[in-house]
């Protein structure tokens, strides 16, 4: 197997790894990265991912080992943000020449989106009334909820049940795909929503107001950090190990809707196949690595252990990956959570025409205004080439191509 990675080694940095041959990695990222290196408590290295952008304290698309300490806004706010995809025994054939009202169906039973001013209303990206499901899915996150809430009041008046099956907004979306052999897929990407983003948020003030107690000066305010057996340390790990499984849940639920909206459409039967794939891109995890236990932070990056399954998606005109894990050590056995964004929603709204978004995403069912330019295809790296850039972190195993594409 060939070595993808590039090393740089700087005095007083931790060593960085970085599989981005031939993909842009900027200047504000490499800087990025460089304080996150600088940082005492990382462990043997970090590895960045051919996704990688700039981010808020830490470079998404990074993979950050440490030892005695975590830093929250590495985590982020959209705690276990992360993709699942499941193949149905649906052939292409099967599907409507149109597929607008299975678009429409799918974004009847799954709440996507965000109103801009509902205080006196309803989010539409939000439950009203509790569905029978979503009642049931939510009892198994209740206690942990419950338990969380004693510790940290502050939690009880989030949008927490009434996100559960819910997409949110930006880069969240479900679609509809086919594979080489034209099987039906479908494909879906959200986190752990207004309870998650409240969750991080909150840690991420403490650890910096712990900072600023302790008079310890850093690269970046962001990147404050919860010292292991200090008095947050375990709050923090309990409350995202929580955060975590709502996401999942979330996933699971938003799935089941989703499929019902399928065969609703379709009135062939179909069944799902039992290779089915939920990992989380945005979490922290408790690895062995290099004969050390450690805390793996992965912003935007997926585990990619040996044999262990994965997705990588593209935008939203472009290909998608269902992935096998080759275990790369040197990878802290990771890979890409997708293609990694070249503009900023704000550049990509400047500088992407309407013609031109609508001729990147021709073929697939859509939204077709100007509320997504922000995600149309050019504003993100070329997929083939972060694929490229990461052949020793993963195999191929199924290419996908969406032909529905519901956006939040």
């Amino acid at each position: 197997m060939s070595t993808t990675y590039e090393v740089v080694a700087e005095k007083n940095r931790a060593v960085i790894k970085s599989w981005t041959r031939d993909v842009t990695f900027d200047d504000n990222a490499k800087e990025q990265v460089r304080n996150i290196a600088s940082m005492p408590f990382i462990h043997k290295h970090i590895a960045i991912m051919p996704d990688v952008h700039l981010g808020k304290g830490a470079t998404i698309g990074s993979v950050i080992p440490t030892i005695g300490a975590v830093i929250p806004a590495a985590v982020g706010v959209d705690l276990g943000c992360g993709m699942m995809a499941i193949r149905t025994s649906l052939n292409a054939s099967d599907l409507p020449d149109s597929l607008i009202n299975l678009r429409h169906e799918i974004e009847k039973n799954v709440p996507h989106g965000r109103s801009a001013n509902f205080q006196h209303g309803r989010d539409k990206g939000s439950w009203n009334n509790l569905p029978e499901d979503v009642v049931r899915a939510w009892l198994t996150l209740d206690d942990g909820f419950n338990r969380l809430c004693e510790k940290h009041p502050f939690l009880k008046n989030t949008n927490n049940k009434q996100h559960l099956g819910t997409l949110g907004t930006g880069n969240h979306f479900i679609e509809l795909c086919l594979d080489e052999s034209d099987n039906v897929w479908v494909m879906l990407h959200s986190g752990s929503r207004g309870v998650g983003n409240k969750i991080g948020s909150e840690f991420i003030k403490k650890a910096k107001k712990d900072m600023e107690r302790w008079f310890i000066h850093l690269p970046d305010k962001d990147l404050a950090y919860i010292p292991e057996g200090s008095q947050h340390f375990g709050d923090y790990i309990a409350a995202v190990s929580w955060a975590q499984d709502f996401a999942r849940v979330n996933r699971q639920v938003m799935m089941s809707r989703t499929l019902a909206a399928l065969q609703k459409i379709v009135p062939k039967s179909f069944t799902t196949e039992l290779e089915a794939v939920n990992c989380h891109h945005n979490y922290i995890s408790r690895e062995h690595h290099f004969g050390s236990d450690v805390w793996v932070t992965r912003k935007g990056a997926v585990s990619a252990r040996s044999g262990e399954m994965g997705i990588i998606p593209g935008s939203m005109g472009a290909k998608s990956f269902i992935v096998r894990g080759l275990g790369n050590a040197q990878s802290f056995c990771s890979c890409s959570h997708g293609a990694g964004r070249v503009m900023s929603r704000e550049e990509a709204k400047r500088r992407v025409s309407m013609d031109e978004h609508l001729a990147a995403t021709e073929g697939v069912e859509c939204r077709k205004d100007k509320s997504v330019i922000d995600e149309t295809p050019s504003a993100y790296k070329d997929i083939e080439k972060v694929m490229a850039a990461q052949s020793d972190l993963v195999e191929i195993v199924h290419t996908l191509k969406q032909v529905v594409c519901v956006k939040g």
